[in-house]
């Protein structure tokens, strides 16, 4: 079912690797709720995925932009203004790599090149992406800006890594514009925490599939799927959501809040 929540409305999407990717499922329930949109990741990436089968799908077109480039990002945003015939609505960041993660470094033993190619692609390019948003003027009166992050931002999972740290850094830049892009431009700036999900980038986490189980019977309405969370990210891009800003969303089905669970004592 369809409510036309973003009729009219024209976005920027990063981050559709393949079917598997957030960002992808977001895409698809954009499309069917009336919007417009950009899709762009990295051009390494872009070789990678399955991105152009997606854009042909939703009458959309592909911009290859680095998002550690600020050159990148400002084209990006000109160039989306012009395919879509207006300033911009809504944008999702959906982005995180860890090289430390990728080559099996130990938190306690970083590569601290790798660390910070973690925090820049991660987190750093969330804030690169608004300050390209607002040198272009390229945002409308109102737009909604997302970025998807993760519980570890807050309590310790070892094996997430540097990735945890650089999760944490995009929900205080969250705030941070939040506050800046607001006052300036009404423009609401959010995070949405979601459920461990069955993505490319998140399965390379070392013991994902255990985890994925546990969060499952500690969380009272079970983990959240890449589907809902699309749907959540729709709602925050609708008008309905005008006033949530500044705000780190927990899409987990109670993970966050829950202490213990019997399902889990009686493993």
């Amino acid at each position: 079912m369809t409510h036309s929540l973003l009729q009219g409305k024209r976005g920027i999407i990063f981050g559709a690797l393949d079917q598997q990717s957030i960002a992808w499922k977001v895409a698809e329930k954009a499309h069917s709720e009336g919007a417009r949109f950009v899709l762009t990741n990295a051009p390494i990436a872009l070789r990678m995925g399955q991105i152009h089968e997606l854009a042909e799908r939703c009458g959309s077109t592909v911009i290859a932009a680095d998002a550690t480039v600020d050159a990148d990002l400002e084209a990006l945003f000109t160039q989306a203004v012009e395919f879509l015939g207006g300033p911009i609505d809504f944008v999702l960041h959906s982005i995180g790599m860890s090289p430390n993660v990728r080559k099996g470094k130990a938190y306690t033993d970083l590569n601290y090149e790798f660390y910070h190619k973690t925090l820049d692609i991660s987190a750093m390019s969330f804030h690169r992406t608004m300050r390209a948003a607002m040198t272009t003027n390229s945002l409308s009166k109102g737009a909604s800006i997302l970025a998807l992050s993760y519980i570890a931002a807050q309590r310790v999972f070892p094996d997430y890594n540097d990735m945890a740290d650089a999760k944490a850094l995009l929900e205080s830049i969250a705030r941070s514009f939040g506050y800046h892009l607001g006052k300036s431009h009404g423009v609401r700036v959010n995070t949405i925490s979601q459920s461990p999900t069955r993505t490319t980038a998140g399965s390379g986490v070392k013991g994902f599939d255990d985890f994925l189980d546990y969060a499952e019977r500690m969380s009272p309405l079970g983990n959240a799927s890449a589907e809902s969370c699309a749907d959540y990210c729709v709602v925050m891009f609708s008008d309905l959501t005008r006033m949530v800003t500044m705000q780190n969303l927990f899409h987990d089905g109670g993970f966050s809040f829950t202490g213990v669970s019997q399902e889990v004592l009686q493993a």
